[in-house]
């Protein structure tokens, strides 16, 4: 069982890695935390708390983090999640109440309670909490197995044109994610432009016929129309569940190991995940970017996971 800490922003993407985290019966979920991204802390918390709730979470510390990144402004985007952040399905009221820690100790405790080279962390949305707890405890960094993060991309940028919204709204707190020294895997927008929900997707979605699903399927309706009308996409991509999807089964994703550093202080280029596929990566290269998914395999994996789920509250 893979052992994970999912840090997160809840965000319809988001929301469905956490359904596939909980769902999947090789996930051993030990903590979510959340950080501002998609939203303001506030919502996104509140997400999370509701996405568990519809879900039958239990028995899973859940904290609040960085309300902002390290030195530049909050960023979020209403254009895509709504003002919610969540918007599309009605949120239920949470059933548990958060854990009094902040994210980043909370994921500092989890990490050294484990034995070194067991947990992963799986951040989907901004790195600020990552980025603190390696600053605080810097021990983390040698006992965390890896660091899989939906993020970047090796040839392609959305918020920017050659810089990804995760990355490039606290390029600070990535750049000491990603020079570290632990392992990451970057699943950036090359391969989750791949992870399209078409129709034939929310059909076997739908059939599913649960709660859960139905509240997925809602979040897919809303997320494929802002991406029609910001991005141009005609089936949105859901980009934060591949992230889970590599810990599960990592020949789902074909990843190469390549050098990436963060670009801080460009004119054009802030939050640029600069990967040199010049020459072959060294042995001891720690970095990895993740360029192709097997679609069927992936979505099998979701609708598998909200089938385990099946009916654990009834929503009005």
């Amino acid at each position: 069982m893979e052992k994970i800490i999912l840090d997160c922003d809840p965000g319809h993407d988001d929301a469905i890695a956490l359904l596939l985290a909980h769902g999947n019966p090789d996930i051993d979920l030990l903590a979510v935390t959340t950080v501002a991204g998609n939203q303001t802390l506030e919502k996104v918390t509140r997400n999370a708390l509701a996405v568990a709730t519809v879900a039958g979470i239990a028995g899973i510390p859940f904290a609040a983090g960085a309300d902002r990144p390290l030195v530049r402004p909050v960023e979020i985007a209403p254009d895509i999640h709504g003002e919610s952040g969540l918007d599309g399905p009605v949120l239920p009221d949470a059933s548990f109440a958060l854990d009094q820690r902040h994210a980043v100790d909370l994921i500092i405790d989890t990490v050294m309670a484990h034995e070194p080279g067991t947990v992963t962390i799986v951040p989907t949305g901004a790195l600020t909490n990552i980025a603190l707890a390696v600053r605080r405890e810097p021990r983390i960094v040698e006992r965390v197995k890896q660091v899989v993060l939906m993020g970047g991309g090796v040839h392609v940028g959305n918020w920017s044109p050659v810089a990804e919204f995760n990355i490039v709204i606290d390029p600070e707190a990535a750049d000491i994610v990603f020079s570290a020294g632990w392992k990451v895997v970057m699943v950036g927008l090359d391969l989750t432009h791949q992870a399209l929900a078409t129709p034939e997707v929310a059909e076997r979605i739908a059939a599913v016929g649960t709660g859960p699903a139905r509240f997925v399927g809602e979040l897919l309706e809303f997320f494929g129309r802002t991406y029609a009308d910001v991005q141009g996409f005609d089936s949105p991509p859901v980009h934060d569940p591949c992230a889970v999807a590599y810990v599960i089964d990592p020949t789902i994703v074909r990843a190469e190991r390549m050098p990436i550093a963060i670009e801080t202080q460009g004119r054009l280029t802030t939050g640029m995940t600069v990967a040199d596929r010049r020459t072959p990566a060294p042995e001891d290269c720690p970095t990895w970017a993740a360029l192709e998914l097997d679609h069927e395999r992936f979505w099998g994996l979701v609708v598998d996971a909200l089938e385990r789920i099946g009916e654990p509250e009834v929503r009005a």
